[in-house]
């Protein structure tokens, strides 16, 4: 029996040893490549590592990372699928296109009702839609339709909570299910979870939210906008803090961030981490749980050390000594410090993961921004110093670009709203990525004009290329007698002398019909005279018969010699974005008035040219546009997209150029503001024979006076400290209430503009040699000198 036990027992050993010797290397490959398989799919460093890493977190912190509060991805699924029932929306399938072929994208806003309360913020919205090129009053017109009802602040714990708005835009009868409709809101959910949920079906309408999550944001249909506080300003706004030579690309601090952390509920997570990266060096990180009603329930063990160490920062000095912001997500994924970072030119660092960036359609953020990932927190320090300081500065100059260009104001972020919405509607003549993310910006190349850079006086140097080699001078002339005076014969034989001018063309804007042909001087290039409407923006309407590049704009009593017109045009062939001429003026601050002053005495600083002699880029627009508008002669609307006069025309509102109409003395002012704001630079004066007399236009009628009648004993305001000039007579005073009329203007332009867009110069280009004491044959416009 003994000796029988023995052979079981050594038969089931053999067996176990055979099995391991013949089968235990097909079971260790299996293991081997199972685990190959695992670790692929694993992200370094592995839980497993741990004991080959540095521990920068206490085990408790690990295990409350997750917080119980967050929702669960069927909880946000649902909450999601509650608000967006058209979830699959796009242009072509919730929107009707042909809302928007007749009258072109006009956008009209639901009268406001007496008892409906409006934030702050959303009346800025209104106002910033009612004051554009876009609005319309008739909603038989419109192509996309605004709510009265305020949609911003959808957290039912709010005070600015609206509620049934489901049943009050149900009674519109134009709401159509949300058809053509945009919807614009900055707060979703409540606490804790801070879902998507609105509280009311957006059907098929457009959303532009901000804290868009990607998983709900609908791409080529909904719009992303940043989360602004009710203090930012309706329009202008301020300036971003970057300016040339005033700091290095690197500053005192890497990396900063100052806000506070949250205990509990979703945020807190990434708040709560943000220590670990804390150096007290360059890189500075502080938080604080001093906030809300009840945080010393929840205060932890951090929280009395990190207020302490909150305190001793101003964030205003982090900010503008920084070159890193750490841009963390709070409660919702969008927060204030993303814009408050990019005006102070300290490169966002994004840890918001899900987020959909601000006007990413059509805005590279690459080029601005650092997006970092939550988890990979302890990454950023080490990520952010090994970017060269040439790409640090590229990346400081973009923010301000981005901040100037579509941040700054409400109003600028409502029109890129706007600007997107139309691009979607003719891809074809959308804004390229280029356009949108280089100077001067989306909002001032527009598509109707041209999508391609060649038309745009900015992109000549970056294209290698140059303005035409020719101009077109395009002169203002009147005469009560019936026939040209002589100052504009005198000018046209002088303009047409130039080896550069192209065609002349006189804007004839009497009442009375102009002479005949035959009473107009021979010339060597063609002369068109062209019926005006009896407005002074008529000088700046898109003509088709200007066929070059550069305009000479001319009134009839301005006396220019063939070399001046040589000169000036060549200057401007050098700087074809800005405006170049003879006659200048300036603005100043005048304290004691608390308003902008005017001044056409000569100083030191110059800040307008007026256009009565001037050369600057043109700007037509394209046939299809220009047919819903009155004009005096089909023949003459531009079938080619080209610049500044339609820029003129097309961009401003219709209020301004009426204000323009109304003051008479105006236009040029508004030229020059608009340049001004469009290239951020000052006008070039050139030198001239003779000083400038400036002129009174006429607009309609002829009657008194001919249009540009000079005026004697031209007076103007003094700028600061200097006496007044003493006024004779009855012209003196005309003299004065035309300056007083033109700062009315100059001011009534800050106050639209939100901002003073002009720029002083003490520029003043002459030519080679001028007045040097050498030979006149060395010299190349020996005319000049003459008296």
């Amino acid at each position: 029996m003994q000796t029988r036990k023995k052979y079981i027992f050594l038969t089931f050993l053999a067996s176990w040893l055979l099995l391991f010797f013949f089968g235990g290397d097909q079971l260790r490959r299996f293991t081997f490549f199972s685990g190959k398989k695992a670790e692929a799919q694993r992200n370094w460093p592995r839980w497993t590592d741990r004991s080959l890493l540095k521990s920068f977190a206490h085990p408790k912190e690990l295990q409350s990372d997750a917080d119980p509060t967050l929702p669960s991805p069927r909880e946000r699924r649902v909450a999601r699928l509650n608000v967006y029932k058209n979830s699959r929306c796009r242009m072509e399938t919730c929107f009707d296109f042909s809302r928007c072929e007749k009258h072109g994208f006009k956008v009209f806003t639901y009268p406001r009702e007496r008892d409906q309360p409006i934030s702050e913020s959303y009346g800025k919205i209104l106002t910033s839609i009612e004051r554009s090129r876009y609005y319309t009053p008739n909603p038989e017109e419109a192509c996309l339709f605004i709510l009265s009802i305020d949609t911003l602040d959808r957290d039912h714990l709010s005070g600015q909570y609206i509620r049934n708005v489901d049943e009050k835009i149900r009674s519109f009868p134009l709401w159509n299910g949300g058809q053509n409709h945009l919807i614009f809101n900055l707060y979703s959910g409540t606490w804790p979870n801070y879902t998507e949920d609105l509280g009311f079906d957006i059907g098929q309408a457009i959303l532009a939210k901000a804290s868009f999550y990607t998983e709900s944001f609908r791409p080529g249909f909904d719009i992303s906008i940043p989360l602004f506080s009710k203090d930012h300003p309706q329009h202008g706004g301020e300036r971003g803090w970057l300016f040339q030579d005033s700091i290095p690309p690197k500053k005192k601090y890497l990396l900063v961030f100052k806000g506070k952390r949250y205990l509990t509920g979703i945020g807190s997570g990434t708040r709560n981490a943000l220590h670990h990266i804390h150096n007290g060096k360059d890189i500075i990180s502080l938080t604080t749980c001093k906030h809300g009603k009840d945080w010393e329930k929840h205060k932890d063990v951090r929280c009395d050390k990190d207020n302490v160490d909150y305190e001793k920062f101003d964030y205003q000095e982090l900010l503008h000594n920084s070159t890193f912001c750490i841009v963390p997500r709070g409660r919702r994924l969008g927060s204030f410090r993303f814009l408050e970072a990019l005006q102070a030119a300290c490169i966002p660092v994004l840890l918001s993961d899900g987020w959909e960036l601000p006007f990413a359609e059509a805005i590279d953020w690459g080029k601005a921004a650092v997006v970092g990932n939550e988890r990979l927190l302890l990454q950023i320090p080490s990520t952010i110093r090994c970017i060269h300081p040439e790409r640090v500065l590229a990346f400081q100059q973009q923010t301000q670009f981005l901040w100037d260009a579509y941040f700054s104001s409400v109003d600028k972020i409502v029109h890129t709203t706007l600007e997107i919405i139309k691009d979607r509607l003719l891809p074809h003549r959308s804004r390229s990525r280029f356009l949108w993310n280089t100077l001067p910006g989306g909002l001032l190349a527009l598509p109707d004009f041209s999508t391609h850079l060649g038309d745009f006086p900015f992109y000549y140097l970056q294209r290698g290329s140059s303005p035409s080699e020719k101009f077109t001078a395009f002169i203002r002339a009147a005469s009560p007698v019936g026939f040209p005076s002589q100052p504009v014969l005198r000018l046209i034989q002088a303009v047409s002398g130039s080896q550069y001018c192209a065609q002349i063309l006189v804007l004839w804007t009497c009442e009375k019909p102009p002479p005949p042909s035959g009473k107009w001087p021979q010339t060597t290039v063609p002369l068109t005279i062209i019926q005006g409407r009896g407005k002074l923006s008529d000088r700046f309407f898109p003509y088709a018969a200007i066929q070059t590049d550069a305009v000479l704009s001319l009134d009839e009593h301005t006396s220019l010699s063939t070399s001046e017109v040589d000169f000036a045009f060549v200057v401007w062939r050098s700087f074809p974005e800005r405006i170049v001429g003879f006659p200048t003026q300036s603005h100043f601050w005048d304290a004691e008035q608390r308003r902008w002053g005017y001044t056409a005495k000569w100083t030191n600083e110059i800040s307008i040219v007026l256009t009565t002699a001037a050369f600057y880029h043109r700007y037509p627009v394209s046939r299809e546009r220009w047919e819903a508008h009155p004009h005096p002669a089909p023949h003459h609307l531009a079938p080619f997209p080209r610049y500044y006069h339609s820029l003129f025309t097309e961009y401003l509102p219709a209020g301004l150029r009426e204000l323009v109409d109304g003051l008479t003395v105006c236009e040029d002012i508004l030229m020059n503001v608009l340049v001004a704001a469009v290239t951020k630079l000052p006008p070039i004066k050139v030198t001239q024979q003779k000083q400038h007399k400036e002129t009174v236009p006429q607009q309609v009628g002829c009657k008194d006076r001919g249009v540009g009648t000079p005026l004697a004993g031209e007076w103007s305001p003094s700028p600061p400290h200097s006496p007044p000039a003493k006024v004779k007579g009855t012209a003196g005073a005309a003299g004065g209430r035309r300056f007083s009329q033109r700062q009315d203007c100059l001011n009534q332009l800050v106050d639209w503009f939100g901002y003073m867009p002009l720029v002083s110069s003490q520029l003043r280009l002459d030519p080679v040699l001028f007045k040097d004491q050498v030979s006149v044959l060395r010299k190349k416009y020996p005319r000049l000198e003459k008296p």
